[in-house]
């Protein structure tokens, strides 16, 4: 497997991250043009959450910066061990899939147990590649 191959899960990654912060900044900036809220009124995460009625973006974005963060390093760890294997792909597309699946059920009707569902899911895939990572092949 190239290395390129190997870190095209992270593009993906990165690209569904960039497409929730646009989204996050979309709903943010037409929130506050309708509610006509002057930027400074929200410069702290304390302010917006008291003036902004729909964080669910927001809340997600933060959220792309907390497990997956532990993906990136698990992709790096593969190449550099050289265990970057047909196996160990299947798992990060699997993770870069659930993440895709939490992040819209996070920006649009946000149902906690269907999140939550995803979010699991998502570790234990996550758990799963660390695992092929530190089990050394026979």
């Amino acid at each position: 497997m190239s290395r390129a191959a190997a870190l095209l899960p992270a593009f993906a990654m990165a690209a569904l991250t960039f497409a929730v912060w646009v989204r996050m900044y979309v709903v943010r900036i037409g929130e506050m043009r309708r509610g006509r809220i002057h930027p400074q009124a929200v410069a702290s995460s304390r302010q917006a959450l008291e003036r902004l009625g729909d964080t669910r973006a927001s809340d997600n974005f933060r959220n792309l910066f907390e497990l997956p963060v532990l993906f990136y390093l698990a992709l790096v760890v593969a190449v550099l061990l050289e265990r970057a294997t047909d196996g160990f792909l299947l798992l990060a597309w699997a993770f870069v899939a659930l993440r895709m699946v939490h992040s819209a059920i996070h920006c649009t009707y946000n149902r906690v147990m269907h999140r939550f569902a995803a979010y699991m899911a998502s570790s234990v895939v996550l758990w799963a590649a660390w695992a092929w990572l530190a089990i050394p092949p026979p």
